[in-house]
């Protein structure tokens, strides 16, 4: 992919995370105290930190140093990087293979939508480093459109040179209008004349008609057009691909019946795929008579959608998010991206027309909104695709069972997916029929486009129940849903809360009230993941059912904090942002340090999808440095440099990325043997700390403690087929080996046969 020339300052290397290493790390070996130019402004390449010299001699090393710190967005890229080599793997099944390059895709449009947006804003603004690391917002936009560019030619070739041969050899062809025969193109001419032509709406662009506004992500034409009985009347025209189509138009490649809809068949034994946008521009001349296409070229706008939700000043939070979604539809143009070969005067036409720079120019020769063959990844050929998952439904939660008898002989601990999600829904589905239920409350952040969750607490208010649900409108891309979620539960009589101004509610919790013989007993879900049905199939998720005196009195203190005005600074066992959670967690560490200089058995072990807060690492660092050993499952971003001697040579930091997403936190301190266990909603990262309301509970019961610690984090950190090791320059190595003594895939479900309590 040719490079495009940003109209801001770039580095020269190019190598900023290197950048960011050599030069200060370098005199750190000679003299820590020495230590005084900026490593931003360095420009010659650096080299990987090795070491740093912490001898009484010099001066103690400062855990603050940005120079212990990786850029957080730039971190991002090598995460979505490990996504695309599970699409490279040839042990991967091809269509999940497939998969695995649409999620790359997908989390680069969310990537530039949010978090370069972001980033672009402080660039405009003049706006000072924010994150640890200090790095010059101006230096970050730079360096993300490098390695992005870097990557999406990686992603290019896998999709080129390995997927679609390999998708060819299993009959299935994603092939041109012009690869056809004739019969076949026929029929696709025949489909565009009576299913596609009449939603089409070209719109000449000209002094009465100036450039359109183009809405986010969607799939646009540019086109020039020539009158056939004048040459020197030129024109120019856009055109929307119909989002509400069909992308993927199916052709049996034999003699097997044609659908009308042109929908896919699992009987077809051979496939064409043919791409709608491809059929639109083969057909494109019947939307201009009189005219001739004379050049056409496809882009694909992606727009900033951070904008601001005006809570402060808005009356009603309901109003002031449904103003911002309307908003978000056309933010700020961020990225733009130009496929196929489009001519350089249709390219050079879009920059005027957008306004854009030069720097915001993606060419891309592989099909635009790739996210969406997801799709064709998902289509019913069972031998390309991952086997069926061997998952089991806990007993307990049968709905024949009593779920609240068994828990109060014990606690109950899921793990999804291998334990069914329906064990969940079938606690709160009891909930919503059991006669002596008197309340349900449940926070709602991410349900689902159809939800049993919601019709079980629909349910339980036709039953006379009192049901609360606090429901999170700012939860980003399902506002939408969430606002007709709530709309629906408040018609049906549930107390809806949206929320706090300022901070977004991101705690899974579900607490039931039931009358007894001896009186009120109340029973508590907490969860590292969504109440959705759907993403609990694909996320690995823990959730605890108990009915702890102390758990489920906190949790009911939590639930009138976030549906009234009152606030708690202490409970009695969970931990509680933004009050509680980061002093308590900052106070295990320490505790785990101080233990660790009497008796030499400090050991923390932390699984969370991101590790970003400066606080939490710098405290990592010393605990580090005192002696204590910290190993680190970190999914996603990692902000925090591991195996530098003297500074974090006691840390690890590995990333397990395969066929399900890892989404479970889990954080555990050895205590000197007195072991400390949390699970629940939040990861390290400053808007988990101090922007939002999340809860970690503590596992009381020494069973699911072990079974956890050797079940999930010890299996983890001893995995050897998708496990990935941070090195100290933010880059991951793949721990696979071809000849490995033994094989341990922490993901297969034949490790999670027996429940974890």
């Amino acid at each position: 992919m040719p490079e495009v020339k940003a109209d801001i300052e770039v580095a020269e290397s190019g190598e900023l995370v290197k950048e960011q290493s050599q030069q200060k790390v370098q005199s750190a070996k000679k003299n820590v105290a020495r230590r005084t130019k900026s490593v931003v402004s360095s420009e010659k390449p650096a080299k990987t930190v090795k070491s740093v010299t912490t001898s009484s001699s010099v001066k103690p090393i400062d855990v603050n140093d940005p120079i212990y710190y990786l850029n957080r967005e730039i971190n991002w890229i090598d995460f979505d990087r490990k996504v695309l080599e599970q699409a490279k793997d040839a042990l991967v099944p091809i269509l999940e293979r497939l998969k695995f390059l649409s999620i790359f895709y997908n989390n680069l449009d969310e990537f530039f939508m949010v978090r370069v947006a972001n980033v672009w804003k402080q660039v405009q603004s003049g706006a000072e480093p924010t994150g640890a690391d200090k790095l010059a917002p101006r230096r970050q936009f730079s360096e993300i459109g490098r390695r992005v560019r870097e990557v999406c030619e990686e992603a290019e070739e896998v999709w080129k040179k390995q997927i679609l041969p390999a998708l060819d050899k299993k009959a299935i062809r994603i092939v041109k209008y012009s690869d056809l025969s004739e019969k076949k193109r026929q029929v696709l001419d025949a489909f565009y004349d009576s299913d596609i032509y009449p939603v089409l709406t070209p719109q000449v662009i000209d002094s009465g008609h100036p450039f359109p506004l183009v809405s986010n992500l969607s799939i646009n034409f540019i086109m020039e057009l020539v009158n056939a009985n004048n040459p020197k009347d030129i024109r120019h025209a856009r055109l929307k691909c119909p989002g509400n189509l069909p992308r993927f138009l199916y052709l049996p490649h034999g003699k097997e019946e044609i659908h009308s809809d042109l929908s896919f068949d699992p009987n077809y034994a051979e496939v064409d795929v043919v791409l709608i946008e491809d059929l639109v521009e083969e057909r494109m001349h019947r939307l201009f008579p009189g005219f001739e296409v004379k050049a056409v070229g496809q882009f694909r706008v992606t727009r900033n959608t951070d904008v601001e939700i005006e809570e402060d000043e808005a009356d009603d939070l309901l109003a002031a998010v449904r103003d911002y979604v309307d908003q978000r539809r056309f933010g700020d143009i961020i990225r733009v991206e130009m496929g196929r070969g489009i001519p350089v005067r249709l390219s050079d036409l879009l920059i005027e027309y957008l306004e854009i720079k030069p720097h915001q120019i993606y060419k891309q020769k592989m099909p635009l909104a790739f996210s969406a063959f997801m799709s064709l990844g998902c289509i019913d050929r069972p031998k390309l695709q991952y086997k069926p998952d061997r998952t089991k439904l806990v007993k307990e939660l049968d709905m024949e069972a009593d779920c609240f008898a068994a828990i109060k002989k014990h606690d109950i601990m899921l793990y999804h997916p291998y334990d069914r999600f329906q064990g969940v829904l079938n606690f709160i589905e009891q909930a919503a029929r059991d006669p002596k239920v008197v309340a349900i409350k449940q926070t709602l952040y991410r349900c689902g486009s159809d939800s049993p969750v919601i019709r079980s607490l629909l349910e339980a208010r036709r039953r006379g129940k009192q049901v609360t649900a606090v429901v999170e409108l700012k939860a980003r891309f399902d506002e939408e849903r969430n606002i007709n979620w709530a709309e629906e539960l408040e018609r049906a009589g549930v107390n809806v809360v949206y929320g706090f101004v300022g901070l977004k509610i991101h705690a899974k919790l579900c607490l039931v009230v039931r009358r007894e013989t001896d009186g009120i007993h109340r029973y508590v879900h907490v969860a590292t993941g969504n109440y959705n049905a759907s993403s609990a199939k694909i996320y690995t998720d823990l959730g605890l059912l108990t009915d702890d005196e102390d758990i489920c009195s906190d949790v009911t203190d939590l639930f009138n904090v976030m549906t009234g005005c009152g606030r708690v600074d202490q409970y009695r066992k969970i931990l509680v942002s933004p009050n509680t959670l980061r002093p308590s967690l900052m106070k295990l560490i320490d505790e785990e340090i101080q233990l660790h200089q009497s008796h030499g058995n400090g050991h923390i072990i932390l699984k969370c999808n991101q590790l970003v807060d400066g606080g939490i690492i710098a405290e990592l660092y010393r605990a580090s440095m005192a002696g204590v050993k910290v190993e680190c499952l970190v999914r996603g971003i990692c902000c925090l440099r591991p195996n530098v001697p003297g500074l974090s040579e006691n840390i690890t930091v590995r990333s397990i990325v395969g066929r399900y997403l890892e989404h479970a936190r889990v954080y555990w301190f050895h205590h000197n043997g007195d072991e400390k266990m949390f699970i629940g909603s939040a990861d390290m990262m400053n808007r988990n700390l101090n922007g939002r309301i999340e809860v970690l509970a503590p596992i009381d019961s020494p069973k699911i403690r072990k079974n956890i610690m050797d079940r999930i984090l010890q299996l983890q950190l001893a995995d050897t087929e998708q496990s990935w090791q941070m090195n100290a320059d933010g880059t991951y190595t793949r721990l696979r080996k071809a000849k490995a003594i033994k094989r341990i895939d922490s993901q297969c479900a034949t490790n999670h046969t027996k429940s974890l309590y």
